[in-house]
Protein backbone atom coordinates (compact mmCIF):
# COMPACT_ATOMS: atom_id res chain seq x y z
CA UNK A 1 0.00 0.00 0.00
CA UNK A 2 2.99 2.62 0.97
CA UNK A 3 4.56 1.45 -2.67
CA UNK A 4 1.15 2.07 -4.55
CA UNK A 5 0.62 5.67 -2.77
CA UNK A 6 3.71 6.63 -2.91
CA UNK A 7 4.71 5.64 -6.56
CA UNK A 8 1.25 5.86 -8.25
CA UNK A 9 -1.06 8.12 -6.22
CA UNK A 10 0.49 11.02 -4.39
CA UNK A 11 3.14 11.52 -7.89
CA UNK A 12 -0.02 13.04 -10.07
CA UNK A 13 -1.52 14.92 -6.73
CA UNK A 14 2.09 16.64 -6.28
CA UNK A 15 2.42 17.49 -9.97
CA UNK A 16 -1.07 19.28 -9.93
CA UNK A 17 -0.23 20.79 -6.33
CA UNK A 18 2.92 21.72 -8.16
CA UNK A 19 1.71 23.61 -10.99
CA UNK A 20 2.51 27.36 -12.03
CA UNK A 21 -1.65 28.11 -11.45
CA UNK A 22 -1.93 26.62 -8.50
CA UNK A 23 1.07 27.45 -6.46
CA UNK A 24 0.42 31.07 -7.89
CA UNK A 25 -2.86 30.65 -5.97
CA UNK A 26 -1.74 29.02 -3.02
CA UNK A 27 1.09 31.55 -2.29
CA UNK A 28 -1.51 34.12 -3.87
CA UNK A 29 -4.06 33.96 -0.75
CA UNK A 30 -1.19 34.45 1.91
CA UNK A 31 -0.96 38.04 1.12
CA UNK A 32 -4.95 38.59 1.84
CA UNK A 33 -4.02 36.65 5.63
CA UNK A 34 -2.25 39.11 8.04
CA UNK A 35 -5.17 41.71 6.80
CA UNK A 36 -7.70 39.48 7.03
CA UNK A 37 -6.85 38.57 10.97
CA UNK A 38 -6.80 42.27 11.79
CA UNK A 39 -10.17 43.01 10.09
CA UNK A 40 -11.25 39.89 12.06
CA UNK A 41 -10.53 42.04 15.46
CA UNK A 42 -12.80 44.51 14.47
CA UNK A 43 -15.08 42.58 13.13
CA UNK A 44 -15.38 40.55 16.87
CA UNK A 45 -15.83 44.15 18.08
CA UNK A 46 -18.19 45.24 15.46
CA UNK A 47 -20.72 42.31 15.82
CA UNK A 48 -19.81 41.29 19.43
CA UNK A 49 -21.22 37.33 19.44
CA UNK A 50 -22.72 38.37 23.33
CA UNK A 51 -25.94 40.61 22.97
CA UNK A 52 -25.41 43.02 26.34
CA UNK A 53 -21.73 43.73 25.02
CA UNK A 54 -22.88 44.57 21.37
CA UNK A 55 -25.92 46.04 22.26
CA UNK A 56 -23.74 48.63 24.49
CA UNK A 57 -20.70 49.48 21.54
CA UNK A 58 -23.89 50.07 19.10
CA UNK A 59 -25.42 52.38 21.58
CA UNK A 60 -22.20 54.11 22.37
CA UNK A 61 -21.56 54.18 18.41
CA UNK A 62 -18.60 52.02 18.29
CA UNK A 63 -20.11 49.26 16.48
CA UNK A 64 -19.79 51.07 13.01
CA UNK A 65 -16.71 52.42 13.52
CA UNK A 66 -15.38 49.23 13.97
CA UNK A 67 -16.83 47.69 11.07
CA UNK A 68 -15.17 50.82 9.13
CA UNK A 69 -11.83 49.01 9.76
CA UNK A 70 -13.02 45.79 9.51
CA UNK A 71 -14.84 46.79 5.47
CA UNK A 72 -11.30 48.39 5.16
CA UNK A 73 -9.41 45.24 5.36
CA UNK A 74 -11.50 41.82 6.16
CA UNK A 75 -14.20 43.17 3.53
CA UNK A 76 -11.31 43.96 0.55
CA UNK A 77 -10.15 40.32 0.65
CA UNK A 78 -10.39 39.28 -3.09
CA UNK A 79 -8.49 43.10 -3.67
CA UNK A 80 -5.34 41.46 -1.71
CA UNK A 81 -5.97 37.96 -3.35
CA UNK A 82 -5.58 39.35 -6.87
CA UNK A 83 -2.56 41.57 -6.56
CA UNK A 84 -1.11 38.74 -4.76
CA UNK A 85 -2.23 35.78 -7.12
CA UNK A 86 -0.58 37.89 -9.83
CA UNK A 87 2.58 39.02 -7.98
CA UNK A 88 3.24 35.31 -7.09
CA UNK A 89 2.93 34.07 -10.65
CA UNK A 90 5.47 36.85 -11.99
CA UNK A 91 7.97 36.67 -9.44
CA UNK A 92 8.12 32.82 -9.42
CA UNK A 93 8.94 33.21 -12.75
CA UNK A 94 11.66 35.67 -12.05
CA UNK A 95 10.63 39.32 -13.47
CA UNK A 96 10.03 42.35 -11.17
CA UNK A 97 6.31 41.43 -9.90
CA UNK A 98 4.99 44.32 -8.55
CA UNK A 99 3.72 45.85 -11.58
CA UNK A 100 2.40 42.93 -12.55
CA UNK A 101 0.21 42.95 -9.44
CA UNK A 102 -0.42 46.27 -10.07
CA UNK A 103 -1.92 45.48 -13.30
CA UNK A 104 -4.09 42.34 -11.96
CA UNK A 105 -5.76 45.50 -9.22
CA UNK A 106 -6.90 47.57 -12.56
CA UNK A 107 -7.60 44.29 -14.67
CA UNK A 108 -10.07 43.75 -11.36
CA UNK A 109 -11.92 46.85 -10.79
CA UNK A 110 -12.38 47.35 -14.93
CA UNK A 111 -14.37 44.30 -15.05
CA UNK A 112 -16.74 45.40 -11.76
CA UNK A 113 -19.84 46.88 -12.28
CA UNK A 114 -19.35 50.61 -12.29
CA UNK A 115 -23.10 51.23 -9.97
CA UNK A 116 -25.07 50.86 -7.24
CA UNK A 117 -28.98 49.87 -7.19
CA UNK A 118 -31.35 50.16 -4.77
CA UNK A 119 -34.68 48.07 -5.44
CA UNK A 120 -38.09 47.81 -3.86
CA UNK A 121 -40.61 45.28 -4.15
CA UNK A 122 -37.94 42.60 -4.46
CA UNK A 123 -40.59 40.15 -2.96
CA UNK A 124 -42.08 40.10 -6.31
CA UNK A 125 -39.97 39.92 -8.91
CA UNK A 126 -41.86 40.77 -11.54
CA UNK A 127 -42.64 44.51 -9.86
CA UNK A 128 -39.10 44.89 -9.21
CA UNK A 129 -38.14 48.68 -9.57
CA UNK A 130 -35.11 50.89 -8.80
CA UNK A 131 -35.72 53.31 -6.35
CA UNK A 132 -32.07 54.94 -6.83
CA UNK A 133 -29.30 54.48 -8.63
CA UNK A 134 -25.45 55.86 -8.14
CA UNK A 135 -22.97 55.45 -10.90
CA UNK A 136 -19.30 55.64 -11.33
CA UNK A 137 -18.68 53.59 -7.78
CA UNK A 138 -16.65 50.53 -6.83
CA UNK A 139 -19.11 48.25 -4.55
CA UNK A 140 -17.36 46.63 -2.04
CA UNK A 141 -18.92 43.68 -1.94
CA UNK A 142 -17.04 42.47 -5.19
CA UNK A 143 -13.91 43.27 -3.59
CA UNK A 144 -14.70 40.63 -0.52
CA UNK A 145 -16.00 37.15 -0.93
CA UNK A 146 -18.46 37.73 -3.52
CA UNK A 147 -15.38 38.75 -5.91
CA UNK A 148 -12.97 35.76 -5.00
CA UNK A 149 -13.16 33.34 -7.52
CA UNK A 150 -12.99 36.40 -10.50
CA UNK A 151 -10.15 37.47 -8.35
CA UNK A 152 -8.42 33.90 -8.92
CA UNK A 153 -9.51 33.64 -12.88
CA UNK A 154 -7.69 37.78 -13.18
CA UNK A 155 -4.47 36.92 -10.63
CA UNK A 156 -3.75 34.02 -13.04
CA UNK A 157 -4.64 35.36 -16.66
CA UNK A 158 -2.54 38.37 -15.64
CA UNK A 159 0.04 36.67 -14.15
CA UNK A 160 0.03 34.30 -17.13
CA UNK A 161 0.00 36.96 -20.11
CA UNK A 162 2.21 39.46 -18.30
CA UNK A 163 4.93 36.21 -18.22
CA UNK A 164 4.34 35.80 -21.34
CA UNK A 165 5.34 39.43 -22.63
CA UNK A 166 7.70 39.21 -20.79
CA UNK A 167 9.56 35.75 -22.16
CA UNK A 168 9.20 37.21 -25.39
CA UNK A 169 10.85 40.30 -24.77
CA UNK A 170 7.89 42.19 -25.70
CA UNK A 171 8.51 45.39 -23.93
CA UNK A 172 10.08 48.67 -24.47
CA UNK A 173 13.67 48.75 -23.50
CA UNK A 174 15.42 51.46 -21.94
CA UNK A 175 19.20 52.47 -21.75
CA UNK A 176 21.53 51.31 -18.97
CA UNK A 177 21.55 54.97 -17.59
CA UNK A 178 18.24 54.89 -17.17
CA UNK A 179 17.80 54.16 -13.56
CA UNK A 180 15.50 50.83 -12.31
CA UNK A 181 12.76 52.29 -11.12
CA UNK A 182 11.62 53.97 -14.09
CA UNK A 183 12.83 51.30 -16.74
CA UNK A 184 10.68 49.29 -14.67
CA UNK A 185 7.73 51.15 -15.58
CA UNK A 186 8.29 51.01 -19.56
CA UNK A 187 8.73 47.62 -18.94
CA UNK A 188 5.13 47.26 -18.44
CA UNK A 189 3.92 49.22 -20.50
CA UNK A 190 3.41 47.02 -23.74
CA UNK A 191 1.90 44.06 -21.43
CA UNK A 192 -0.31 46.63 -19.51
CA UNK A 193 -1.69 47.99 -22.76
CA UNK A 194 -2.18 44.86 -24.33
CA UNK A 195 -3.85 43.31 -21.24
CA UNK A 196 -6.72 46.31 -20.52
CA UNK A 197 -7.01 46.18 -23.52
CA UNK A 198 -8.20 42.40 -23.95
CA UNK A 199 -10.17 43.35 -20.10
CA UNK A 200 -12.04 46.48 -21.94
CA UNK A 201 -13.16 44.41 -24.53
CA UNK A 202 -14.55 41.52 -22.31
CA UNK A 203 -16.47 44.22 -20.11
CA UNK A 204 -17.95 45.90 -23.36
CA UNK A 205 -18.95 42.27 -25.01
CA UNK A 206 -20.76 41.48 -21.60
CA UNK A 207 -22.04 45.04 -20.78
CA UNK A 208 -23.41 45.48 -24.85
CA UNK A 209 -24.43 41.82 -24.99
CA UNK A 210 -25.62 40.46 -22.19
CA UNK A 211 -26.47 43.76 -20.21
CA UNK A 212 -24.22 42.60 -17.15
CA UNK A 213 -20.87 42.05 -16.50
CA UNK A 214 -18.43 39.06 -16.83
CA UNK A 215 -18.06 39.64 -12.09
CA UNK A 216 -22.02 39.17 -11.96
CA UNK A 217 -22.11 35.88 -14.38
CA UNK A 218 -19.15 34.51 -12.96
CA UNK A 219 -20.95 35.24 -9.79
CA UNK A 220 -24.20 33.41 -11.00
CA UNK A 221 -22.42 30.88 -12.83
CA UNK A 222 -19.42 29.65 -11.69
CA UNK A 223 -18.99 31.04 -7.89
CA UNK A 224 -22.06 30.27 -6.47
CA UNK A 225 -22.31 27.16 -7.91
CA UNK A 226 -18.97 26.22 -6.64
CA UNK A 227 -19.95 27.66 -2.81
CA UNK A 228 -23.06 25.28 -2.62
CA UNK A 229 -20.53 22.29 -4.09
CA UNK A 230 -18.50 22.74 -1.01
CA UNK A 231 -21.20 23.30 1.16
CA UNK A 232 -22.26 19.80 1.25
CA UNK A 233 -21.16 15.84 1.94
CA UNK A 234 -18.52 16.54 -0.57
CA UNK A 235 -16.71 19.24 1.04
CA UNK A 236 -17.08 17.79 4.50
CA UNK A 237 -14.86 14.98 2.64
CA UNK A 238 -12.49 17.56 1.13
CA UNK A 239 -11.60 19.43 3.97
CA UNK A 240 -11.98 16.67 6.44
CA UNK A 241 -10.52 13.43 4.52
CA UNK A 242 -7.86 14.67 2.30
CA UNK A 243 -5.40 16.86 4.40
CA UNK A 244 -5.11 13.84 6.96
CA UNK A 245 -4.60 11.86 4.23
CA UNK A 246 -1.85 13.44 2.91
CA UNK A 247 -0.25 14.20 6.12
CA UNK A 248 -0.04 10.62 6.80
CA UNK A 249 2.42 10.16 3.90
CA UNK A 250 4.36 13.38 5.15
CA UNK A 251 2.83 16.17 2.73
CA UNK A 252 1.48 19.49 4.42
CA UNK A 253 -2.52 18.61 3.93
CA UNK A 254 -3.67 21.06 5.66
CA UNK A 255 -1.61 23.63 3.29
CA UNK A 256 -2.51 21.91 0.22
CA UNK A 257 -6.31 21.86 1.05
CA UNK A 258 -6.53 25.11 2.42
CA UNK A 259 -4.57 26.92 -0.54
CA UNK A 260 -7.42 25.68 -2.84
CA UNK A 261 -10.64 25.64 -0.39
CA UNK A 262 -9.83 28.85 1.56
CA UNK A 263 -11.48 31.13 -1.70
CA UNK A 264 -14.09 29.28 -1.23
CA UNK A 265 -15.10 28.92 2.14
CA UNK A 266 -14.33 32.35 3.09
CA UNK A 267 -16.71 33.42 0.54
CA UNK A 268 -19.27 31.39 2.12
CA UNK A 269 -17.83 32.53 5.32
CA UNK A 270 -19.15 35.86 4.27
CA UNK A 271 -22.19 35.15 2.98
CA UNK A 272 -23.33 33.83 6.90
CA UNK A 273 -21.78 37.25 8.31
CA UNK A 274 -24.56 39.16 6.21
CA UNK A 275 -27.03 37.05 7.12
CA UNK A 276 -25.60 37.05 10.81
CA UNK A 277 -26.12 40.74 10.93
CA UNK A 278 -29.55 40.91 9.28
CA UNK A 279 -30.73 38.51 12.12
CA UNK A 280 -31.70 35.66 9.55
CA UNK A 281 -28.64 33.32 10.22
CA UNK A 282 -30.29 29.51 9.40
CA UNK A 283 -30.27 27.03 6.48
CA UNK A 284 -33.58 28.10 5.44
CA UNK A 285 -32.62 31.42 4.78
CA UNK A 286 -29.50 30.07 2.46
CA UNK A 287 -26.67 29.82 5.33
CA UNK A 288 -23.49 27.64 4.22
CA UNK A 289 -22.87 24.91 6.43
CA UNK A 290 -19.02 24.33 5.63
CA UNK A 291 -17.16 27.75 6.07
CA UNK A 292 -13.67 28.23 7.07
CA UNK A 293 -14.45 28.19 10.38
CA UNK A 294 -16.21 24.80 9.73
CA UNK A 295 -12.29 23.30 8.51
CA UNK A 296 -10.50 25.54 11.52
CA UNK A 297 -12.74 25.51 14.71
CA UNK A 298 -13.73 21.53 14.00
CA UNK A 299 -11.48 19.88 11.24
CA UNK A 300 -8.17 21.24 12.12
CA UNK A 301 -8.57 22.42 16.11
CA UNK A 302 -5.93 21.08 18.02
CA UNK A 303 -4.22 20.19 14.62
CA UNK A 304 -4.96 18.31 11.48
CA UNK A 305 -6.38 15.17 12.92
CA UNK A 306 -7.08 16.89 15.92
CA UNK A 307 -4.92 15.22 17.68
CA UNK A 308 -5.47 16.67 21.49
CA UNK A 309 -7.26 13.53 23.08
CA UNK A 310 -3.68 11.70 22.16
CA UNK A 311 -1.77 14.13 23.76
CA UNK A 312 -3.65 14.33 26.75
CA UNK A 313 -3.43 10.51 26.79
CA UNK A 314 0.77 10.94 26.41
CA UNK A 315 0.55 13.37 29.04
CA UNK A 316 -1.71 11.15 31.90
CA UNK A 317 -1.79 7.71 30.56
CA UNK A 318 1.33 7.08 28.85
CA UNK A 319 4.07 4.40 30.13
CA UNK A 320 6.37 4.87 27.12
CA UNK A 321 9.13 7.13 28.29
CA UNK A 322 9.03 8.39 24.48
CA UNK A 323 5.25 9.05 24.68
CA UNK A 324 5.23 10.71 27.91
CA UNK A 325 8.08 13.10 27.29
CA UNK A 326 6.09 14.02 23.71
CA UNK A 327 3.01 14.92 25.47
CA UNK A 328 5.01 17.44 27.87
CA UNK A 329 6.28 18.74 24.97
CA UNK A 330 3.19 18.40 22.66
CA UNK A 331 0.43 20.07 25.34
CA UNK A 332 1.08 23.83 24.76
CA UNK A 333 1.26 23.67 20.77
CA UNK A 334 -1.72 21.54 20.92
CA UNK A 335 -3.58 24.26 23.30
CA UNK A 336 -2.92 26.62 19.75
CA UNK A 337 -3.72 23.72 17.27
CA UNK A 338 0.06 23.02 16.27
CA UNK A 339 0.97 19.50 16.42
CA UNK A 340 3.96 18.88 14.12
CA UNK A 341 5.84 17.69 16.91
CA UNK A 342 3.69 14.50 17.24
CA UNK A 343 3.23 14.07 13.84
CA UNK A 344 7.15 13.56 12.97
CA UNK A 345 8.17 12.81 16.55
CA UNK A 346 5.93 10.27 17.93
CA UNK A 347 5.42 9.70 14.80
CA UNK A 348 2.00 9.83 13.09
CA UNK A 349 3.47 10.02 9.71
CA UNK A 350 3.42 6.62 8.09
CA UNK A 351 2.37 4.54 11.58
CA UNK A 352 -0.03 2.42 10.62
CA UNK A 353 -1.04 1.69 13.64
CA UNK A 354 -2.26 5.35 14.46
CA UNK A 355 -3.37 5.90 10.92
CA UNK A 356 -7.00 4.92 11.49
CA UNK A 357 -8.16 7.45 14.53
CA UNK A 358 -5.40 9.80 12.86
CA UNK A 359 -8.00 9.76 9.27
CA UNK A 360 -11.48 8.91 10.91
CA UNK A 361 -11.18 11.94 13.74
CA UNK A 362 -11.41 14.67 11.60
CA UNK A 363 -14.36 12.85 9.61
CA UNK A 364 -16.30 11.95 13.24
CA UNK A 365 -15.81 15.53 13.85
CA UNK A 366 -17.16 16.72 10.52
CA UNK A 367 -20.14 14.58 9.61
CA UNK A 368 -21.63 14.71 13.25
CA UNK A 369 -20.98 18.76 13.37
CA UNK A 370 -22.71 18.71 9.61
CA UNK A 371 -25.60 17.17 10.82
CA UNK A 372 -25.83 19.24 13.82
CA UNK A 373 -25.94 22.50 11.80
CA UNK A 374 -28.44 20.80 9.27
CA UNK A 375 -31.20 19.28 11.72
CA UNK A 376 -30.65 22.64 13.68
CA UNK A 377 -29.36 21.70 16.94
CA UNK A 378 -26.56 24.65 16.67
CA UNK A 379 -26.88 26.96 14.54
CA UNK A 380 -24.83 27.74 11.49
CA UNK A 381 -21.65 29.46 12.14
CA UNK A 382 -21.74 33.64 12.34
CA UNK A 383 -19.20 33.96 9.78
CA UNK A 384 -16.47 35.92 12.23
CA UNK A 385 -13.20 34.73 11.15
CA UNK A 386 -11.16 33.54 13.86
CA UNK A 387 -7.59 33.47 13.66
CA UNK A 388 -6.28 29.48 13.23
CA UNK A 389 -3.86 29.45 16.45
CA UNK A 390 -7.18 30.61 18.89
CA UNK A 391 -7.46 28.10 21.87
CA UNK A 392 -10.66 25.21 21.11
CA UNK A 393 -13.31 26.84 22.95
CA UNK A 394 -12.47 30.11 22.99
CA UNK A 395 -12.94 29.70 19.05
CA UNK A 396 -16.25 27.94 19.50
CA UNK A 397 -17.67 30.66 21.82
CA UNK A 398 -16.57 33.26 19.01
CA UNK A 399 -18.01 31.19 15.98
CA UNK A 400 -21.47 29.38 17.17
CA UNK A 401 -21.81 31.08 20.94
CA UNK A 402 -21.99 29.07 24.01
CA UNK A 403 -24.10 26.32 21.81
CA UNK A 404 -20.48 26.45 19.13
CA UNK A 405 -18.35 26.03 22.42
CA UNK A 406 -20.17 23.70 23.84
CA UNK A 407 -20.40 21.46 20.59
CA UNK A 408 -16.64 22.08 19.99
CA UNK A 409 -16.10 20.50 23.68
CA UNK A 410 -17.88 17.29 22.89
CA UNK A 411 -16.42 17.01 19.31
CA UNK A 412 -12.75 17.10 21.12
CA UNK A 413 -13.86 14.52 23.69
CA UNK A 414 -15.47 12.24 20.90
CA UNK A 415 -12.40 12.26 18.78
CA UNK A 416 -10.04 12.21 22.27
CA UNK A 417 -11.90 8.74 22.88
CA UNK A 418 -11.94 7.75 19.49
CA UNK A 419 -7.51 7.81 19.92
CA UNK A 420 -7.41 6.12 23.46
CA UNK A 421 -7.14 2.20 22.70
CA UNK A 422 -5.26 2.98 19.29
CA UNK A 423 -2.75 4.69 21.60
CA UNK A 424 -3.03 2.45 24.58
CA UNK A 425 -1.76 -0.33 22.12
CA UNK A 426 1.26 1.87 20.63
CA UNK A 427 2.34 2.86 23.77
CA UNK A 428 2.73 -1.12 24.85
CA UNK A 429 4.49 -1.31 21.53
CA UNK A 430 6.67 1.73 22.38
CA UNK A 431 7.26 0.26 25.57
CA UNK A 432 8.42 -3.34 24.58
CA UNK A 433 11.04 -1.49 21.70
CA UNK A 434 11.83 0.61 24.93
CA UNK A 435 12.98 -2.68 27.44
CA UNK A 436 14.58 -4.64 24.60
CA UNK A 437 17.13 -1.63 23.93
Amino acid sequence: MNTFINEKLLPPVMKFVNTKAITAIKNGMLYPIPFIVIGAIFLILSSFPYTPIANYLSDIGLSPIFAQANNASFGIMAFFAVFGIAYSWVHDEGYDAVPAGMLAVVVDILLQPDTVKSVTNIADPSKVSTAWQASGVIDKAWLGGKGMIVAILVGLFVGWSYSWFLKRNITIKMPEQVPANVAASFTALIPGAAIVTVATIIYGIFKLGFQTTIVEWIYTVIQTPLQHATDGPLGVVVVAFIPVFLWFFGVHGATIVGGIMTPLLLANNADNLALYKAGNLDVAHGAHIVTQAFMDQFITVTGSGMTIGLVIFMLIRARSVQMKTLGKLEIVPALFNINEPILFGLPLVLNPLMAVPFILAPLVSGFLTYGAIALGVIAPFNGLYVPWTTPAIISGLIVGGWQGALWQGLMLVVTGLLYWPFAMKYDKVLQDQEAAS
